[in-house]
C-alpha cells in the first residue's frame, strides 16, 4: 500500500521562495496558528475583531493570580475557536503559571485525527519586577 502524503499548509508568516509559497507540516501550522492568536490584539483584524488574545499587553500588567486566571480564560476561548478542526477540543488545555516576574503560558493539545500530542511553554514578562 503506498504511503499517503501528509497535508501541507501555507507557512506563517507568509513567504514566497524560489519554489513558490513556503509550506508547513500540520504540527508547525498549528503552532503558527497559536502564535497568531497569542500575539494579535483583539480588534486588530478588521473583519475578525474578536480574533486574538493580545498577550503582549500583559507585559504592562501587575503579575497577580487574577491576571493569570483572566489570561487563561481568554486564551482558552480564543484558541478553541482558532484551532477548531485542527485539535481535539477535549484535549485543549491552557495553564498560566505565576513565576516571579513572568507568566508562563502552557498550551497542550492533541492533533485531531492523528492523535499527536503537543505542549508549548511561552514565557511572558510582567510589569511586577520589570519588563522583558
Amino acid at each position: 500500500m503506498p504511503k499517503l502524503a501528509s497535508p501541507r499548509y501555507l507557512a506563517f508568516p507568509f513567504q514566497v521562495g524560489l519554489l513558490g509559497a513556503e509550506i508547513a507540516e500540520r504540527s508547525r501550522h498549528v503552532r503558527d496558528q497559536i502564535e497568531q492568536v497569542l500575539f494579535t490584539n483583539p480588534g486588530e483584524r478588521v473583519f475578525r475583531p474578536e480574533f486574538g488574545a493580545g498577550i503582549r499587553s500583559l507585559v504592562f500588567e501587575p503579575n497577580t493570580s487574577a491576571l493569570a486566571e483572566l489570561t487563561r480564560q481568554r486564551l482558552l476561548s480564543s484558541l478553541a475557536e482558532a484551532l477548531r478542526g485542527e485539535v481535539d477540543p477535549r484535549s485543549l488545555s491552557v495553564d498560566v503559571e505565576n513565576k516571579g516576574d513572568q507568566l508562563i503560558v502552557v498550551i497542550s493539545y492533541v492533533l485531531a485525527t492523528i492523535g499527536h500530542s503537543e505542549r508549548h511553554e511561552i514565557p511572558v514578562s510582567s510589569g511586577k519586577a520589570g519588563h522583558g
